[in-house]
């Protein structure tokens, strides 16, 4: 059907030159959207046909206003169907259609009146003499094609009627191109071994080759958000002269995640509603036994002038493993390797990893996230320092504005709360947790006793959120991920 149609298209076109797309669907007894698909197929064979897209507007008959023109305005009706001497009101509502349309508007035409001291009710009588149905005309021009014949204002009051209205009707107007024929052949693509060897090659015609065509782009993989920010991270820690730790051991001991860092053994984060433990191995062995025992005395007798927690410290509990729930661990593992040093020499070090807690899912906390930690250990580094160091750190970040609260550890004394001003939310907003290493955690690693180290954390999701608009954090990880939102972020600039 489409050859046979391109077919007789291409012929009409031949005969006549030029012409409008659905004066052709007319002449072919075609539908038009079959004929604008025959033109938009010749378009592209070069210089084949020239098109050009047209408009043209035209005024219509609604089906009422059809019954109309045919019939007489309800009006006219209402103005005919009154006697001379007159006819009761209820008689001639009934006796012509859209009798309320016609009465409203033979009234406001003047053309009736309502004598309403009749014995028998109200009762219409003429009020004009002859009347013309000018609607009916109009109507009739319009059917005819005779627009210029109809006032603007007597267009508008048919189509508030909704008896005609204005429609845009669009169409191409064709013209032969350059290189017209009513034969069509598909221009080759590839010059093929066949070719060169019957010579059909030469009776062959081929596409022309785009030089400039930049072609398909290669499929790519894209980095998270997350990856990128972690990205702008690391690059800021490295700027500031800090090393990476190591932090490819998701699975912890308890001694290293918890009783290194002097957190009590009846702590509520050693429980199971906050700590994934682990099944298989659940245990294990493998500790320092020297420092081992100065981190039992240290919690269940104090030392190093602290009283310590009083307790009975079981090795039990320290030989637990468990999914890491801070990177910390891997800090106090960093700090104890720098202890059994010959010469103590400072360090900064930062890690940016995932951890796991054991929390109820919803929109702000996930069972996994990431946790961004620097730690600096040097002699006589005070809490000022922390807080000269955390300025620098966020103002690279684009944080300016910073706020400390007070704040509790079991690992850190003192310890701060660090707060933002985002100016976006136009709010302060938590951005991480600060403090320095309290001595019953730094003595027993036989760290000298005039070194201190500062430390600091924070979330990686919360401002990757912050920067993307987004409210819920499981649009931001897990498996509801919208990979074109992944494909969409920007390149990460922590403007808060």
């Amino acid at each position: 059907m489409d050859d046979k149609l391109q077919e007789q298209v291409l012929k009409h076109l031949d005969q006549n030159d030029a012409v409008d797309s659905n004066d052709l669907a007319k002449a072919l007894e075609v539908d038009h959207q079959n004929v604008v698909g025959i033109i938009k197929s010749l378009q592209c064979f070069d210089n084949l046909i020239t098109v050009e897209p047209r408009s043209t507007k035209k005024w219509e008959l609604s089906a009422e206003g059809k019954q109309v023109a045919q019939n007489g305005s309800y009006e006219y009706n209402i103005f005919s169907a009154i006697p001379p001497d007159g006819i009761s009101q209820s008689e001639l509502m009934k006796k012509v259609p859209n009798s309320k349309i016609g009465f409203s508007k033979a009234m406001s035409n003047k053309w009736i009146k309502v004598d309403k001291d009749c014995v028998d009710g109200p009762r219409c009588l003429r009020k004009a003499e002859n009347v013309k149905d000018l609607v009916r005309v109009h109507l009739n021009f319009l059917a005819e094609g005779q627009i210029d014949q109809i006032d603007a204002k007597v267009l508008s009051d048919l189509k508030k009627r909704k008896l005609a209205s204005e429609t845009v009707i669009k169409s191409f107007f064709v013209k032969k191109g350059k290189a017209f024929t009513t034969v069509l052949e598909k221009p080759e693509a590839d010059l093929t071994a066949q070719m060169l060897q019957d010579g059909s090659w030469k009776s062959k015609t081929f596409k022309d080759y785009n030089y400039n065509a930049l072609g398909v782009l290669p499929q790519s993989g894209h980095l998270h958000p997350l990856m990128k920010v972690r990205s702008a991270y690391r690059q800021i820690f490295l700027e500031m002269g800090f090393s990476e730790m190591p932090t490819n051991n998701f699975v912890e001991s308890s001694f290293w995640n918890f009783d290194a860092l002097f957190q009590p053994q009846q702590h509520p984060a050693r429980d199971a509603h906050d700590t994934f433990f682990i099944k298989e191995p659940a245990v294990t062995n493998q500790f320092p036994m020297e420092y081992l025992e100065r981190v039992k005395k240290v919690h269940s007798e104090g030392g190093y002038g602290s009283q310590g927690y009083r307790y009975d410290w079981k090795i039990e509990e320290a030989q637990k493993n468990v999914l890491r729930t801070h990177t910390t661990a891997v800090s106090s593992r960093m700090l104890y390797a720098l202890a059994q040093q010959a010469e103590f020499k400072p360090v900064k070090y930062f890690s940016i990893d995932r951890v796991f807690r054991n929390e109820t899912l919803d929109s702000t906390h996930l069972a996994e996230f990431h946790q961004v930690e620097g730690v600096v250990a040097d002699r006589s580094v005070t809490l000022g320092d922390l807080m000269g160091i955390l300025r620098e750190f966020f103002r690279k970040l684009g944080i300016h504005k910073l706020r400390f609260k007070p704040a509790y550890n079991p690992y850190t004394e003192p310890s701060m709360e660090v707060f933002g001003y985002h100016n976006g939310l136009g709010k302060w907003v938590e951005i991480g947790n600060s403090g320095v290493f309290r001595p019953e955690m730094l003595r027993p690693m036989g760290l000298p006793e005039d070194v201190n180290v500062i430390a600091w954390g924070l979330s990686l999701e919360r401002p990757t959120m912050i920067k993307l608009g987004i409210d819920n954090i499981r649009d931001l990880c897990g498996h509801k991920v919208d990979l074109q939102m992944v494909y969409d972020s920007p390149i990460c600039q922590m403007d808060f």
